[in-house]
């Protein structure tokens, strides 16, 4: 399909650079079951709840469309049924995989050390989780990503926008400014490629993962970031007798990131705080400290990493999960125009 003829192209950032270097995102919009003959008004219904493409449809139960004021089982499966006439979701080959995996775009995070640990950076359609108690440097990772993400390609940027989902009231724009500077970049325009909301309660920012699946359908969002992921979970959610519901909770977030980062080619990235581990007390043990999440985190995360204080503004970074890179640790520095290599 044509970008532009029967689907809605994304609009391109509003950086001064060529527009060529970057592939286009071809999206089988909603509105296209229409050819199937799905009725424009159930078609306006599952939009207004948050399904914006014939994937979106596909890869949610359909007790989720169930849900949907106005939508029948009859309804629901003739609209799948209609998605999966769009949308290819069954076997390929591996060898369609590996092409398909030429899509994805690899972001660096601002020091070359950190970037050689990830293998060149953080890579789009997958969740990359950093961990580490306060002060430990997590939101000015966070930063530095909102700021290079928009660089070109070449430059190791997914030239695309950010949204950012700040449960920690830890955003700062102005700390921005210096970052973009350090990378050439016009401040002003990059502040104009960043949305930011907080979020108050669990429900709110999973509300909040909705809207910004709403954004990546008309627009080339590259980066999601929550910082920090588990913070409101852990105040909604207290003692034993309601871990379970958390869990669940947290289960259904990291299932609606997994989808909005593989459907629109987005690069998640997720803080995550700490907690002291009882059974870590290990004198063999250097940090026992341990994430928030459990396993259900711990599975939902392509990348998970560690970070912690070192000297000064020095952090060491450690590579805990990766499905492509060995576990190792880096060392990057800190300082107002973002992560830096270490002058160690």
């Amino acid at each position: 399909m044509v970008p532009g003829a029967q689907m809605k192209q994304r609009e391109s950032p509003a950086m001064d650079v060529d527009t060529s270097e970057k592939a286009p995102d071809e999206l089988e919009m909603i509105e296209e079951l229409a050819r199937f003959g799905i009725n424009a008004g159930d078609i306006k219904k599952a939009k207004e709840a948050g399904f914006h493409t014939a994937k979106s449809i596909v890869m949610v139960p359909k007790k989720a469309l169930y849900s949907v004021r106005g939508l029948s089982e009859a309804k629901v499966d003739k609209m799948v049924e209609a998605a999966s006439k769009l949308v290819k979701c069954g076997f390929i080959t591996a060898t369609e995989a590996l092409e398909k995996r030429k899509q994805i775009f690899k972001i660096t995070v601002g020091s070359k050390a950190v970037d050689d640990l990830l293998g060149g950076g953080i890579e789009t359609q997958s969740i990359t989780e950093v961990f580490g108690e306060y002060r430990s440097g997590k939101t000015q990772l966070s930063h530095t990503l909102a700021v290079t993400t928009q660089l070109e390609i070449s430059q190791g940027g997914g030239f695309g926008k950010v949204a950012v989902i700040d449960t920690e009231g830890a955003f700062r724009p102005e700390n921005v400014i210096p970052i973009a500077q350090r990378f050439g970049l016009d401040p002003d325009k990059v502040l104009d490629n960043i949305v930011t909301a907080k979020a108050y309660n669990t429900d709110h920012q999973m509300e909040l993962v909705d809207h910004v699946a709403a954004l990546c359908a008309t627009q080339p969002f590259r980066l999601l970031i929550i910082d920090s992921l588990t913070a409101l979970f852990r105040s909604d959610f207290s003692g034993r007798g309601e871990l379970s519901e958390r869990q669940q909770k947290l289960n259904q977030m990291m299932s609606k990131i997994k989808r909005l980062a593989d459907q629109y080619n987005v690069a998640v990235f997720v803080t995550n705080q700490v907690m002291a581990d009882p059974g870590g007390g290990s004198v063999f043990v250097q940090d026992a400290k341990k994430p928030i999440g459990g396993h259900i985190l711990a599975h939902a995360s392509s990348v998970r990493m560690s970070v912690r204080k070192g000297k000064g503004e020095s952090r060491i970074i450690k590579i805990i999960q990766h499905p492509n890179m060995p576990e190792a640790d880096a060392t990057f520095d800190i300082s107002n125009q973002g992560i830096t290599d270490s002058n160690d």
